[in-house]
């Protein structure tokens, strides 16, 4: 797809608010941004990280690793020398261009492997540890990995064709054991082009099979230069608390970005709220990265105690879009705390809308600006025409972080695509006269309700805000009158005695007669990925299966 590195100068006339160009019907940029290394150059995305970390002397003197579960933690200084380690070790088994899976749990050895394949130009290949062996088996044949990097408890899952390395092994913890006291960076005379791939991250097949999203290189430096170029200084610098799975493409992008930021990150094995207000409290987090589930947990009085929150200074969640009355009770219960929403995909290489200000984040319900470099539009699903502000449609997007394609998968690469190179994100957005964006729900899952069109986002903002509601989600459920209606799935608080009833009619006060719920079913807890987003589809199979407890 095209490589759009830089602004033209030349463009016709764009609104310096909006970065709408009327003529184009395109929304551009309007972020400050740094020069992007020719595109000739080779250089792997982990040595462009470790090049803005070195920029300024000398390495920061707080950690850049803490495991939250064992309180180890790994210094910027013994970082580098990790790498170079492991990077000394593995070059010998690996080649430019071969892909290495990776299947752990979080630990401070995986951030030190990604920064070692990166600058080796092997692909990285993360999966999910609690994949089954079919799921895994099924990843395998998408990117065809040389290698494997396990764990004793998940190596078992792996064929036993397969080479791996334990990281757990004392083979492993020789490997990166620091050899020297230096940790002068000098791009290696074999690094790899920028145009190479960096990354093969599965797509979570909510909706469909499982793809494999290629991110390169430049993809990868792309982002992290537009966010270093907006960068805000702290004394100290942040502390980053990352609640997604570091096998996940936030994870990854925070491990990068971090390093690049000179910021601390700490990580945790397995999420669970208790343990998450454990760490904030003892390692002193100033930012959190959270999916909605975990910000709505955090506005449960009986689930989280602000006072041992007292140093977060920042959250951004993403993943789905926040409700207006959840933002509201979060902004009530911490006011200290600047709450943002960003926008990414895997297939974008993480966020490409986020707040950079306080300010920015008063723009409720927004996910923020474009990043540097990027280009949106919004397209009238039925017609095909570009629209203008305020105005809903499908949004599209082009530039230098957007994936090259799905590998081995022409045709799912070409549908994602058209001629010209914008990615269709199949969301529903629009973007207001101040150009910020706001993302009202995925396209393919809005329910046809005879002749409307309902949101399930929206209906499920105003469940969440019921006092007895801790979850929930909605879906389509079929219908022969009126095509589908939607069904609610509720996870009530304990001893909460709300029927299904009183849930409907809860709704009904509030919407327009099409968007009434006109089913509930009570559950224990809603399937999600883990990036947060709902399992939509396993809720429709619940709910049309014979032993699905629903009610009219």
């Amino acid at each position: 797809m095209a490589d759009k590195d830089s602004v033209n100068a030349n463009r016709p006339s764009i609104d310096p608010i909006t970065g709408f160009c009327a003529a184009t019907k395109t929304f551009h940029s309007i972020r400050p941004t740094i020069p992007l290394p020719p595109l000739s150059l080779p250089l792997s995305s982990g040595s462009y990280s470790l090049s803005l970390l070195l920029s300024s002397s000398p390495l920061p003197s707080s950690p850049a690793l803490i495991d939250s579960t064992s309180g180890q933690t790994l210094s910027y200084h013994d970082f580098i020398l990790r790498v170079q380690s492991l990077s000394s070790a593995l070059k010998p088994l690996l080649s430019r261009g071969q892909t290495a899976l990776i299947l752990a749990t979080p630990s401070l050895h995986i951030p030190v492997l990604y920064f070692s394949l990166l600058s080796l130009g092997v692909v990285v290949s993360p999966s999910n540890p609690a994949s089954t062996p079919p799921e895994i088996s099924r990843q395998i044949h998408i990117s065809r990995p040389v290698i494997a990097f396990a764990t004793s408890a998940s190596a078992p899952k792996l064929p036993p064709s397969l080479p791996t390395i334990l990281l757990d092994s004392p083979l492993f913890l020789s490997m990166i054991a620091p050899r020297g006291a230096s940790v002068a960076v000098n791009p290696a005379s074999d690094e790899p082009n920028q145009s190479d791939a960096a990354a093969i991250l599965y797509s979570s097949g909510t909706t469909g099979k499982i793809k494999g999203v290629v991110l390169t290189h430049r993809n990868i430096i792309s982002l992290l230069a537009g966010i270093y170029a907006v960068r805000q200084e702290r004394a100290p610098p942040a502390v980053v608390l990352v609640t997604m799975p570091l096998f996940h493409m936030v994870g990854l992008f925070y491990c990068l970005k971090a390093v690049s930021m000179r910021e601390t990150v700490v990580m945790m094995e397995r999420f669970e709220v208790g343990k998450m207000v454990r760490a904030v409290d003892e390692f002193q987090v100033t930012h959190l990265s959270a999916a909605p589930p975990v910000v709505l947990a955090m506005t449960k009085g009986d689930m989280v105690d602000p006072y041992r929150l007292r140093s977060l200074k920042w959250v951004l969640s993403g993943g789905a879009p926040l409700g207006k009355e959840v933002i509201e009770r979060f902004k009530s219960r911490f006011p200290a705390v600047q709450l943002g929403q960003g926008y990414g995909m895997t297939e974008t290489t993480g966020p490409i809308f986020r707040p950079t200000s306080p300010e920015e984040t008063q723009h409720y319900g927004s996910v923020g600006r474009l990043s540097a470099y990027m280009e949106v539009k919004i397209m009238d699903p039925a017609t095909g025409i570009a629209l203008p502000p305020c105005k809903q449609g499908e949004l599209w997007v082009r530039g230098p972080t957007i994936t090259r394609g799905y590998v081995g998968d022409e045709v799912a690469t070409a549908a994602a695509f058209d001629s010209e190179g914008w990615l269709k994100t199949g969301d529903l957005c629009y973007m207001d006269n101040d150009g910020f964006l706001f993302v009202v729900d995925r396209l393919k899952e809005l329910i046809k309700y005879k002749a409307y069109q309902v949101p399930p986002a929206e209906l499920e903002h105003l469940l969440q805000s019921h006092p007895e509601i801790t979850e929930a989600a909605v879906i389509p459920y079929p219908d022969e009158e009126a095509g589908q209606v939607p069904m609610a799935f509720v996870v009530r608080k304990p001893q909460s005695t709300l029927d299904d009833k009183q849930v409907m009619d809860f709704v009904t006060k509030q919407v327009a007669p099409y968007k009434k719920i006109r089913r509930v079913s009570f559950i224990d807890s809603i399937p999600k990925t883990a990036a947060g987003k709902i399992l939509r589809k396993d809720l429709v199979k619940l709910a049309t299966s014979a032993s699905a407890p629903s009610k009219l």
